[in-house]
């Protein structure tokens, strides 16, 4: 190892010339950020102009680093010390691990201040970061944690009427506890609050705009469309989903057996990039919403927080970053109602669905950025700038793409048999409203369908037998008679 491979790195590594033992604030401030946050290092015996100089004691340098950690730090946090040797000098590497028992307080001079890492520099942790801290420390989530409002002073229709639609199965009372929606005084807890029908969390709240051109600059036309939603996160969600479908287009291609459709985005990649800005946001973060804005050639998604574990997604390879959860608790409850994985990279899965898209390049790779306290998801437009007549698909694509279609059919695929199904056009838009509310995980029966599509017992039934005679439904065991899923078209 050579120091000189690693001292650029400002966020994680710091240096210093030598031990500053009458000013131990100066480099025990970095050990509390390290070890508040990601982890680094402290290299002594490199000057700011990152020369290295080494040291003349390194060994006693070692021993009262060491005895400064533990009389000035409070816990004292879990170090290694390693006296390195390079260019005939000598220094001492101070490895500073996340720590597990957050915060971590400086506690020399009758101080008691913990850090955070901010770029180069280590800060005081402001208040909402030293909560954050506390419940890291203690193992617990803002979305676990109790409010003051009673179970029964909030409705969940909404929750309830959807889960039933996706499982099958009905939310009991019992369930709101084991899915710590309610704590053992009877007590909602965040994620309760978030999931009720009116929540009170008011800055809980999707701020959706299409924006004319390519920009939010004020011209002629400033906005095509403007939305603002709160209340339960299964209606954002909804209305998110929505709001991009009513402000996007598809374009399509006929095929010797059928046709090929080709979404401004491919609707699992806003699904799942929606979901990850609702459950993954920071809800500690005042006076700050999602928002989605759609522009010509792109959209963008901005949600409050950064990445949970304080690292930038941007230097990250995320098609290998590890699901972390910032409230585990809402989505736990998502998963059950199978809108997102128990486990995977949504990263991973959104760059996958624009790699299975037509008009896949490189130059429309699903973008995402990340800075302690935001975090960007940008999808591009896949038909921004490509001509209509550019738009024949050679057939190797088109054998490739019905292959692909024949083994892991995806929405618009299913969408395309009910179109040519011999039966009325309401018939056939009920039944695409059916498997876009259900897709393929969704368990419905016919009280269901008349939810979901307004319409009577008797025209619910007769949906029911045309999607049976289509084999675009099977029935389902376990949830009780009349139950069904949808299945891939053969």
């Amino acid at each position: 190892m050579k120091l000189s491979d690693f001292i650029g790195e400002a966020t994680e590594y710091d240096k210093k010339e030598m031990l500053e033992e009458r000013k131990p604030k100066s480099w025990l401030k970095s050990v509390s950020a390290f070890a508040n946050g990601i982890g680094g290092a402290l290299f002594f015996g490199v000057s700011n102009d990152e020369v290295l100089v080494g040291l003349d004691d390194a060994k006693g340098v070692s021993e009262k680093i060491s005895e400064s950690i533990k009389t000035k730090m409070d816990p004292a946090p879990q170090v290694v010390l390693e006296i390195h040797a390079e260019d005939g000098k000598e220094f001492v590497i101070l490895k500073v691990p996340a720590g597990q028992e957050t915060p971590y307080y400086y506690t020399g001079d009758g101080n008691r201040i913990a850090y955070d890492r901010i770029g180069n520099e280590s800060v005081p942790a402001s208040a909402v970061d030293l909560k954050r801290l506390v419940l890291r420390g203690s193992n617990a989530s803002f979305d676990s944690l109790s409010t003051r409002y009673p179970s029964e002073s909030l409705a969940f229709t909404k929750l309830r009427s959807v889960y039933r639609m996706r499982t099958g199965m009905e939310l009991t009372d019992s369930d709101f506890v084991s899915f710590e929606l309610v704590d053992e005084n009877n007590m909602l807890t965040n994620a309760g609050v978030l999931l009720a029908d009116d929540s009170p969390m008011r800055h809980s709240r999707l701020f959706c705009t299409r924006w004319y051109g390519l920009d939010k600059a004020s011209g002629i036309m400033e906005a095509l469309d403007d939305k603002e939603y709160s209340g339960s996160l299964v209606s954002l969600l909804q209305n998110g989903t929505e709001f991009v479908k009513n402000n996007t287009k598809k374009r399509w291609k006929k095929t010797g057996n059928g046709r090929v459709e080709m979404p401004e985005y491919p609707e699992q990649a806003v699904h799942e990039v929606i979901v990850n800005a609702l459950i993954h946001r920071d809800y500690m973060e005042i006076g700050s919403e999602v928002h989605i804005d759609i522009f010509d050639d792109r959209m963008e998604v901005y949600s409050p927080g950064g990445m949970f574990d304080g690292s930038i997604v941007q230097n990250l390879d995320t098609d290998n970053v590890a699901s972390k959860r910032r409230n585990p608790v809402i989505a736990d409850i998502f998963s059950r109602m199978h809108f997102m994985e128990r486990r995977g990279s949504g990263f991973k899965k959104i760059k996958a669905d624009y790699r299975h898209a037509v008009n896949y390049c490189p130059e429309v790779e699903p973008m995402f950025r990340s800075t302690p306290t935001s975090f960007f998801a940008t999808l591009y437009n896949l038909n921004y700038n490509v001509p209509i007549k550019k738009l024949s698909i050679a057939s190797q694509k088109v054998t490739v793409t019905d292959e692909k279609v024949s083994i892991a059919p995806s929405n618009l695929s299913i969408e395309d048999v009910i179109n040519r199904l011999d039966a009325k056009k309401n018939i056939k838009e009920n039944a695409k409203k059916l498997f876009a509310f259900m897709n393929f995980d969704g368990v419905f029966g016919r009280s269901d369908i008349m939810e979901i599509t307004s319409i009577s017992i008797t025209a619910a039934g007769n949906l029911l037998n045309i999607l049976k005679n289509a084999g675009l439904i099977e029935a389902v065991r376990g949830y009780g008679n009349g139950k069904y899923k949808f299945v891939a078209p053969k």
